[in-house]
């Protein structure tokens, strides 16, 4: 059964990842440049019910999750992170052929949230860049390992 009001976020180990729009790279992460094996990146979805201290507690969780080198977390490294809305993430594809986005939060309720998942992470010590809300995005990214998480909050 699906959950309601729950951030969702899609974690991708990288090595590296930038995000460019009309041709103009607008985010990049670059871990080696850190000091850091890994970084991650953090697609995230919003829903019409999720607030504020949901996107707060999902962005300290992916501070602290341990899917980098030696079971450590972007905390423990200084592992940089790119943060992209993703509202396609709460596609229903239960009918038919075209998903419906009815799930997914208007941006006047989403990007607020989105900012405030960056901004946790920025004042928890992270390094973030982040895509540009509501634009056609091209996401380059090379997935390490592949780890590939799904976290709700």
């Amino acid at each position: 059964m699906e959950r309601s009001g729950s951030v969702r976020v899609l974690v991708q180990r990288v090595s590296s990842a930038a995000v460019s729009v009309d041709g103009e790279v607008v985010g990049r992460i670059d871990p080696a440049g850190h000091g850091a094996p890994h970084g991650l990146v953090a697609l995230v979805g919003v829903t019409h019910s999720d607030t504020g201290a949901t996107a707060k507690a999902l962005a300290d969780k992916l501070f602290r999750l341990r899917i980098l080198d030696g079971e450590r977390s972007a905390a423990d490294l200084d592992a940089p992170i790119l943060v992209i809305s993703q509202f396609t993430l709460y596609a229903d594809t239960a009918k038919g052929r075209r998903p419906s986005w009815s799930a997914a939060a208007p941006g006047s309720v989403a990007e607020p949230l989105v900012d405030a998942f960056a901004t946790t992470l920025r004042e928890l010590g992270a390094t973030v860049a982040t895509g540009r809300f509501g634009a056609h995005m091209h996401v380059e990214l090379v997935n390490d390992g592949p780890v590939t998480l799904l976290l709700e909050g």
